[in-house]
């Protein structure tokens, strides 16, 4: 599994994929769907669909596939190397969502939220590996939502394909359950190895799960903290934990509305006005800097002008 074009850019979402197997061109295929890291507050989430042809259903029953949260990691990558030796018959495809991707949809004005996310995530996967040959004739999915309305959606979309959805589907169908152990086994090596493109120095990689009601997750929150500019982008800080952390311990932003100006406001508030950062300073270029800039300018080069 080569996660290099995520790791080029892990702010925006990526689809990976393997070789599809001649097999899964020509017969009758079967294709499981599920997804890993939904809740944690810390890095992507991860949907997966795997798929062989259906007479090769007892075969991948025989290698042992369970659902990926009964497994250890160490059972996940075991699992996974023996898919990717049935390369033959057996075929998969990921769709990673990156931290940033999930927030700013969720934040947007139009609000997408994360069952939306999942549905699209799912359904672009499907509508992949028909596009690539797939002979789709059955597909299983876990659900997200209310299970009977997510196969109604799915089986208007896919007319010809029989569409199982069910709740924990992936302790129920070997399929699902492959598919479910490749999303894992790619969101653990992708946290495992994320690369921070903030300058933080030697990062402590020791964050727990990422659930937000880990204490090693919250410990590891806090300390990356930047009380202005918030958290890095392997934080989903449309997350309530995040967003509550940032309010108790980040620095309030007044926002000016047109009744009120901006200036005034600040000093009413006794604060110094954002609007004093941008502006143009008394003595010219000359004037000494009071202040050491931020990384967030430096980083990106950004300096005041005086004049244009």
């Amino acid at each position: 599994m080569d996660l290099t074009p995520f790791e080029t850019d892990n702010s925006v979402s990526c689809r990976l994929s393997s070789q599809i197997p001649d097999a899964c061109r020509t017969e009758d295929c079967c294709l499981g769907i599920d997804e890993a890291g939904r809740g944690p507050v810390l890095g992507p989430m991860v949907y997966g669909i795997c798929f062989c042809p259906i007479s090769k259903k007892e075969e991948l029953k025989n290698l042992k596939v369970a659902d990926s949260k009964t497994l250890t990691e160490a059972e996940r990558e075991n699992l996974f190397e023996k898919l990717d030796e049935a390369r033959s018959y057996v075929g998969w495809a990921l769709q990673i969502l990156s931290p940033n991707t999930i927030s700013t949809s969720m934040l947007q004005r139009t609000k997408y939220n994360l069952n939306a996310l999942s549905h699209d995530s799912a359904i672009g996967l499907v509508q992949y590996a028909l596009d690539s040959g797939v002979q789709l004739k059955e597909v299983f999915v876990d659900t997200v939502g209310p299970a009977d309305k997510y196969e109604d959606k799915l089986s208007k979309l896919f007319p010809g394909i029989e569409v199982t959805v069910r709740p924990k589907a992936d302790s129920l169908f070997p399929i699902v359950s492959a598919a479910s152990i490749c999303a894992k086994v790619a969101r653990d090596r992708v946290v495992k190895a994320w690369n921070f493109t903030e300058d933080l120095g030697e990062v402590d990689t020791d964050y727990g799960s990422g659930y937000p009601n880990d204490p090693k997750t919250k410990a590891w929150l806090l300390k990356y903290l930047d009380p202005v500019f918030g958290y890095p982008q392997f934080v989903r800080f449309s997350w309530s934990t995040a967003q509550t952390l940032m309010e108790s311990k980040g620095v309030a932003v007044h926002w000016d509305d047109d009744e009120e100006d901006g200036e005034k406001a600040a000093q009413r508030r006794n604060n110094k006005s954002m609007l004093s950062y941008f502006s143009a300073s008394a003595g010219g270029n000359d004037r000494k800097q009071t202040h050491q800039t931020h990384r967030f300018f430096t980083d990106r080069r950004l300096k005041s002008l005086d004049t244009l």
